[in-house]
């Protein structure tokens, strides 16, 4: 019995999540972009599955919506890598929430992901986490702003010792 509660329960927040997700086409649509019910539950799956994997949970109807709308705008966004792009900023996001210690709250690091995607990254996914989102993290888990940026350090992560230290 409690197994099926269990299962219930989480039906109806995937739903509600779905739900959400759908909602967000009301403003994207503006911009050419209108995900499908399907594409909304898969958007919702990759949110559990990196949830998952990095050992994090979530109240309520997590980032997604959040970072649909903060998104939808970027000039580096098309209909052929709308979908493609957010599975990938919804990874990311759960990945530097960890790597950040927590220490940014999830619109400032959206924000932040947004300005440097459609920044000095120009619409590179790969650019965005491999470089920017881990010299945030640095600067975070050192006590540095998270926009530091010394040139006499070097950020090269094949640099670090084992401990991190340079």
């Amino acid at each position: 019995m409690a197994f099926e509660l269990s299962l219930f329960s989480g039906a109806l927040v995937e739903k509600q999540a779905v739900n959400e997700v759908m909602k967000c086409n009301d403003l994207t649509v503006k911009f050419g972009f209108v995900l499908t019910e399907a594409q909304a539950l898969a958007l919702v799956e990759t949110r559990s599955f990196a949830l998952k994997e990095n050992g994090r949970i979530e109240f309520g109807g997590g980032v997604i919506d959040k970072i649909i709308k903060e998104f939808c705008n970027s000039p580096y966004l098309s209909r052929h890598n709308y979908e493609e792009t957010l599975h990938e900023l919804l990874e990311t996001f759960y990945y530097y929430k960890n790597e950040t210690l927590d220490l940014m709250g999830d619109d400032d690091l959206i924000k932040y992901m947004k300005n440097a995607f459609n920044g000095i990254c120009q619409g590179s996914l790969e650019l965005l986490s491999g470089r920017e989102l881990y010299k945030l993290a640095r600067n975070l888990r050192y006590g540095y702003a998270p926009d530091y940026a010394d040139h006499a350090i070097q950020l090269d992560a094949e640099e670090e010792d084992e401990y991190g230290r340079y």
